[in-house]
């Protein structure tokens, strides 16, 4: 078979006229996409242009009020392992430090280390959390860390069960730049390692260069999906 005979792979996300209404609402407005593996998605459109709810409903958190959403073949609550998810606030424990927050969360999703890797609880821990870039011995609570490093942690948190698929709401949001920069390069090595990304986000320059695709929102419905944050091309593609 010719390499040009080869079918494409299928999408790993995706989403089917869905609509999501809140009362006479309608957040989402009849949303149809397909996202592929690996790929790096940044979603923009002014506030209320249904962003997050779009994410939320990826993620499995908000239910759609019709149509339908696949994560690789399956209902999003029924591909939780395979998302990880970051809210636009923290959700913390202010009073634990890192390593607390995580070792937390991993017994509350029943994450007892990876078997491939014959990490103990602890271990993977101390390992996502040196990969966002963060000493894992650091003591203090995180009510008293920076904000870049609150992000960082939930970031931590998202990745601890070694998900495919991140779903991040506002992660540079109240971030110096520097720490931004740091978490897109993060972010970037993510997709490189294959993980496909969606990122929203108010500040898309900072993922210029870095993300495979701009998917512009308004009025709850995709209006456009661009290379480049700065080329918008024309409404209404898909």
């Amino acid at each position: 078979m010719s390499a040009s005979a080869i079918p494409a792979a299928p999408a790993i996300v995706t989403v089917s006229n869905v609509v999501k209404q809140f009362g006479r609402f309608a957040a989402l407005r009849g949303v149809t996409a397909e996202f592929d593996a690996g790929r790096f998605h940044v979603i923009l459109g002014d506030n209320g242009a249904g962003k997050t709810t779009l994410l939320r409903a990826i993620a499995g958190l908000a239910r759609p009020t019709r149509g339908e959403i696949s994560i690789a073949g399956k209902a999003p609550h029924d591909a939780c392992r395979e998302l990880g998810y970051m809210a636009h606030p923290s959700l913390l424990y202010d009073e634990m430090s890192a390593m607390e927050n995580l070792r937390y969360f991993a017994r509350l999703y029943g994450i007892r280390g990876r078997v491939d890797g014959g990490l103990a609880e602890d271990d993977l821990c101390r390992e996502v959390i040196r990969a966002v870039g963060l000493d894992p011995e650091l003591a203090r609570p995180v009510g008293q860390y920076s904000q870049g490093m609150r992000q960082r942690i939930s970031l931590a948190r998202a990745i601890l069960h070694d998900p495919q698929i991140l779903l991040l709401d506002e992660p540079f949001s109240n971030v110096d730049v520097h720490s931004a920069r740091e978490m897109v390069a993060l972010l970037s090595s993510m997709r490189d390692q294959g993980r496909t990304i969606f990122v929203v986000t108010h500040q898309p320059s900072l993922l210029e260069g870095v993300a495979d695709e701009f998917i512009w929102m308004e009025a709850g419905q995709i209006v456009d999906r661009t290379a480049s944050c700065a080329n918008r091309g024309t409404r209404g593609r898909e």
